[in-house]
């Protein structure tokens, strides 16, 4: 966990989304040459300064945004090999010009953000989008289809596409993530495909990253006491029980944990 320790520590406003997703790419590589990736994003948001002043409405921004990180450097969705690890990992991202719409997501709002532009990543079930400015003037864009401006039609398609054909457009729909939670929805990406290809270990070590990053979210740690409990780690599943006890209130909840304590103890040698 070197490295990503002080994340779960900070405030939320306080994390820099692209040194964040770096830092946890960083785990996996550590090879990689972490400051030359931090000096790429830094010369795509010098890139952006050049441009900026004019960009004086959020569509403006969008349309530079879109034309810095999809026109000049190619970084758009992987729609070829959306499945691949490699496109939930911001450094690879930056190497190959292909990811998923939560990293592309990350970038866009990083250097939207140092432009001192107002950027957040949206929760939109399925896809990542990206509003940019505040109401009633703000954008919202898709970075995996390079940047583009969705209007009202283009949106309402998108979340029929990815939410079913009954989907409409509802606030939830749109509602900003905490830097934490898009940091944890780039991970669960990769938790998810490891346990359907049934790579338990590598599942459960990216629980643990989730965890020390958002040790406040309650249902991470359920899910990663399940994964220790298949690894047949009683012990660390008992203490991530444990740990999940410690965050919440909910006296229905608290009692679920409780029971899962007791079972997880008698099939306990």
């Amino acid at each position: 966990m070197r490295g990503i320790e002080q994340i779960g520590l900070v405030d939320d406003e306080d994390i820099a989304l692209d040194d964040a997703a770096l830092a946890l790419a960083a785990l996996d590589q550590p090879d990689a040459d972490l400051a030359e990736h931090r000096n790429r994003i830094s010369r795509l948001s010098a890139r952006l300064a050049i441009f900026a002043a004019a960009a004086v409405t959020p569509a403006a921004q969008a349309r530079l945004l879109a034309r810095v990180i999809a026109d000049e450097n190619g970084m758009v969705g992987d729609s070829d090999q959306y499945d691949d690890p490699a496109n939930a990992d911001l450094m690879k991202l930056l190497d190959r010009r292909r990811g998923l719409p939560v990293t592309l997501s990350i970038l866009y709002v990083a250097l939207a953000r140092r432009a001192g532009w107002a950027a957040d990543p949206l929760n939109v079930p399925g896809h990542v989008l990206v509003r940019l400015g505040r109401e009633p003037l703000s954008v919202i864009i898709d970075p995996f289809d390079g940047g583009r401006i969705l209007d009202a039609t283009a949106l309402e398609a998108l979340l029929t596409r990815f939410a079913g054909s009954y989907a409409r457009v509802e606030a939830g729909h749109l509602a900003p993530l905490s830097n934490r939670a898009v940091l944890v929805r780039l991970l669960t990406n990769q938790a998810t495909r490891a346990s359907r290809s049934g790579d338990i270990a590598r599942a459960r070590e990216l629980y643990e990253r989730m965890t020390s990053i958002a040790p406040g979210f309650t249902g991470l740690w359920w899910e990663r006491a399940r994964l220790e409990q298949l690894a047949g780690h009683a012990t660390e599943a008992r203490a991530s029980l444990l740990a999940m006890m410690e965050t919440t209130r909910d006296t229905l909840l608290t009692a679920r944990i409780r029971t899962a304590l007791t079972a997880l103890a008698r099939t306990t040698p």
